[in-house]
């Protein structure tokens, strides 16, 4: 016997909201077609299965006969489905990731990740944008730059500008550019951003006397305790900015590069790259 599945399903859900709005919107379909589908249903039952009532629908006696022995198989075969997905052999992911995207973006959203793929065992591993995939047996590096790197495939993953951060106190003193040489500028291994940040704003770079850091977390994080201003990329320190933690005091940003999603050339994507590959994508574009 033919089973007419997507109709028997537009009667189910319409059966327990008596409403072909509510139904059309869970099964991502029109309200025309939940329509057609339980017009098709009753001609094929020879039987009609809902009153039609001036605000909104009644099941007939053959429409509630229906609906538990329905509601029942559909749970039986989502159980059923939700097994199979969940017995898949899991398959081992490694990434290293520049410590700053990691906990300001991947971090926050690394749950619905593992939701979404629970077969994929998800390994970190942090760096300073110093990475050797094939000597680390990474499958994936995220990093900052331009996206030349040698032998290595790289999908841009966000643009992520710096600009001057530092605590709501050392703001109130800062009115113009030129106000930062009073302050301390904290400063990253990237040497030049300063002077480059100075150039754009049309101002020669004062004497830089603020502490070195080789991590952006760790240069947030002084900035944050009031130890001076610190060239951050805004994109990632949103939490700190909403917290009031830190301020951007002014909106000119210096554009040096990107975050990527790189493999090596050699490397042929398993199941589990290709599923990290494309979510890390969606949840960016």
């Amino acid at each position: 016997m033919h089973l007419p599945l997507n109709a028997l399903r537009a009667f189910e859900a319409s059966a327990r909201h008596l409403n072909l709005t509510r139904a059309a919107l869970e099964l991502h379909v029109t309200q025309t077609a939940v329509s057609q589908h339980i017009r098709k249903l009753e001609d094929h039952l020879g039987k009609p299965l809902f009153r039609r009532l001036p605000r909104g629908l009644a099941l007939t006696d053959e429409g509630l006969a229906l609906l538990p022995t329905l509601s029942d198989a559909f749970a039986r075969m989502e159980t059923a489905l939700e097994q199979i997905r969940e017995n898949r052999p899991r398959e081992v992911l490694t990434v290293g990731v520049v410590g700053t995207f990691a906990v300001g973006w991947l971090l926050p959203r690394l749950r619905h990740f593992q939701q979404t793929h629970p077969f994929v065992d998800l390994r970190l591993l942090t760096h300073n944008n110093r990475v050797d995939m094939a000597g680390e047996g990474l499958d994936y590096a995220i990093r900052f730059g331009d996206g030349a790197w040698h032998g290595t495939h790289a999908q841009q993953i966000f643009q992520a500008p710096l600009s001057p951060m530092c605590t709501p106190a050392l703001a109130q003193g800062l009115q113009q550019p030129s106000d930062l040489a009073r302050l301390p500028l904290l400063r990253s291994y990237r040497t030049d951003e300063w002077t480059a940040w100075f150039a754009a704003a049309g101002l020669p770079c004062p004497v830089l006397r603020g502490a070195v850091f080789d991590s952006s977390l760790t240069l947030a994080e002084a900035a944050a305790q009031g130890a001076g201003v610190a060239l951050l990329p805004v994109a990632l320190f949103r939490r700190e900015l909403q917290q009031g933690r830190l301020v951007q005091p002014f909106a000119l940003e210096l554009h040096r590069g990107a975050y990527w999603l790189t493999h090596l050339q050699s490397r042929t994507p398993t199941a589990a790259m290709q599923a990290f590959g494309q979510w890390l994508l969606e949840q960016t574009h």
